[in-house]
């Protein structure tokens, strides 16, 4: 009989401890503890995942959306534009086209204005292209055989002015011994000026396509590649048969600029959207 119940009690005592080990889990069994280890670990996890209000910026979002107004962006908008002003090259001035940039002038006034660059044989032609209406409103062509210097470099300004512009130029010359006049240098209309200057595009930084289209190192090399061979093939009176690159600052004579400031503030040189109204 005492056998019989010192049995009894044991076999009471091995099914408490399981309905003990049962509601509070082995710490020693892995199957029972990793629930917990989950459960305690999802919160932190999604914490770490989510990120913090701190570390979300602006910037790319708004320079995006800045760049994108750009009309020349628009869907087949700059094949469209190519085609227009590819079709006015006249071979019999300016032989073959070899290529073609997207550029930004900077006037003697300091002002920025969009321009489609083309690269021929015998000519630079710079194109105002209307990206709105598809239309070319100007161009000018410069034969290759009378650039006789090319200038590269970062932007100056006179001691006293209170214009800046970040940024590399380049400034084609034709007519080195002919200075302009100081009424063309106070006429913020004045186009008799005997070189034109380049910079980058606000859109080059879009996509590899852009990149190269705006590419003003590239463009330099090629085009004094090109008036090289001008040069050699057709000599222009009066001048050496080559160009002169030149690493200096390009340097603007001007001095407060009011309308170059809030124009090139607001791009009013280019064509892109404004509000409800674009051009």
């Amino acid at each position: 009989m005492a056998d019989a119940e010192d049995e009894k009690a044991s076999t009471g005592e091995e099914q408490h401890h399981q309905h003990l080990s049962s509601s509070t889990g082995d710490p020693e069994d892995p199957q029972q503890t990793a629930p917990s280890e989950g459960t305690e670990q999802r919160p932190a996890e999604v914490a770490v995942a989510r990120p913090q209000r701190s570390d979300l910026s602006v910037e790319p979002s708004l320079l995006q959306f800045k760049t994108r107004r750009f009309f020349v962006l628009r869907p087949g908008t700059l094949n469209q534009a190519i085609k227009d002003v590819v079709a006015l090259v006249n071979e019999e001035v300016d032989g073959s086209f070899h290529s073609i940039w997207l550029m930004a002038e900077v006037d003697h006034w300091n002002n920025e204005k969009e321009r489609l660059v083309l690269i021929t044989d015998n000519s630079l032609l710079v194109f105002k292209y209307d990206f709105v209406m598809f239309s070319c409103e100007q161009f000018q062509r410069i034969p290759l055989n009378i650039i006789d210097r090319i200038s590269h470099g970062q932007f100056s300004f006179p001691k006293n002015s209170l214009l800046q512009r970040q940024g590399e130029g380049v400034r084609m010359f034709w007519d080195r011994l002919r200075e302009p006049s100081f009424i063309s240098k106070w006429n913020p209309f004045a186009t008799d000026f005997p070189f034109i200057t380049f910079t980058d595009h606000p859109v080059r930084s879009v996509s590899d396509t852009f990149t190269a289209l705006c590419d003003i190192q590239n463009f330099r090399e090629r085009l004094r590649e090109a008036a090289q061979k001008a040069h050699a093939v057709k000599p222009f009176p009066g001048k050496a048969n080559g160009v002169l690159v030149l690493n200096q600052p390009i340097h603007i004579e001007a001095y407060v600029g009011l309308m170059s400031f809030l124009g090139n503030q607001n791009k009013l040189g280019y064509c892109m959207a404004r509000g409800n109204v674009g051009y």
